[in-house]
């Protein structure tokens, strides 16, 4: 048996009932596409295989890929990708990427890039089942106001519905991380107007502004952007929000709202 890598971030799950609750999350049938994140040993990819219309593996560690091959390969529908998720684009992997299930227990180093990488595209898979570190748990699913809402929650929230839906104990992996874990579920929004220049533009603005957390906004406007102190105000003022308000308190709409309004120029440090 292949020994967990920490140099992949390797924390494999043992947990029966977990694995299978995790799965039931995706609501896959057999018509449905599913691409699972770094299956590992195949702990979430045996109660997919053969249960949904197509499967595809995408794994990195070159031990566990012939093993999962000779695990799964022959099961109808099941293909194995040795490759690096944040390499490959949805579409080498299936012609209807809108239509895709994504499940994964991920590194927890590289989470937000893969996060990232599923929403800041267009078409977004259809729902996106993870399970991450517990703090960034808390961050992608924070309310504006929270202590944990910044930039990820305002990434992740202004294109899609996210709930926490399961905690998960440190203790059902193996080896056992130093952290707790939970399960995240991103439904993306249909449709969405967050997509090319304006999704280009939201990321650059939540950047500007949770880098200056502590400002207000109108300061930020004009420090990030360039922008006057009463274009600041009617800016603020357009969104519904006090110019004095500081980016926590907005919530992501809002954020869209001002990042379509600003003109048409990266902000500055």
């Amino acid at each position: 048996m292949s020994r967990p890598k920490k140099s992949l971030g390797q924390n494999f799950l043992v947990d029966g009932n977990l694995q299978r609750k995790i799965v039931g999350l995706l609501e896959a049938g057999p018509e449905d596409e599913v691409l699972e994140i770094g299956p590992g040993r195949g702990a979430l990819t045996a109660h997919l295989a053969g249960t949904v219309g197509r499967l595809v593996l995408v794994e990195l560690d070159d031990e566990l890929v012939p093993r999962l091959r000779k695990r799964f390969g022959e099961v109808p529908g099941v293909e194995v990708v040795h490759a690096d998720i944040l390499a490959l684009r949805l579409e080498e992997l299936t012609e209807d990427p809108a239509a895709l299930r994504v499940v994964g227990n991920i590194p927890y180093n590289i989470t937000s890039p893969i996060i990232f990488s599923l929403l800041e595209r267009d078409p977004r898979p259809a729902r996106i089942v993870l399970m991450v570190q517990r703090e960034v748990a808390d961050r992608i699913v924070a309310p504006p106001g929270d202590k944990t809402y910044g930039a990820l929650s305002v990434g992740v929230q202004a294109v899609a519905t996210a709930h926490r839906a399961l905690d998960v104990s440190r203790q059902v992996f193996r080896p056992v991380p130093d952290v707790d874990s939970a399960v995240v579920v991103l439904d993306p929004h249909r449709p969405t107007r967050v997509v090319g220049p304006l999704a280009e533009a939201l990321r650059e603005l939540t950047r500007a502004c949770f880098a200056r957390r502590r400002k207000q906004l109108r300061r930020i406007l004009r420090d990030a952007y360039g922008v006057r102190p009463e274009e600041a105000d009617d800016l603020a003022a357009s969104i519904g929000v006090d110019p004095r308000a500081r980016p926590e308190t907005l919530a992501p709409e809002q954020f869209v709202e001002l990042a379509d309004r600003l003109p048409a120029t990266l902000p500055h440090d």
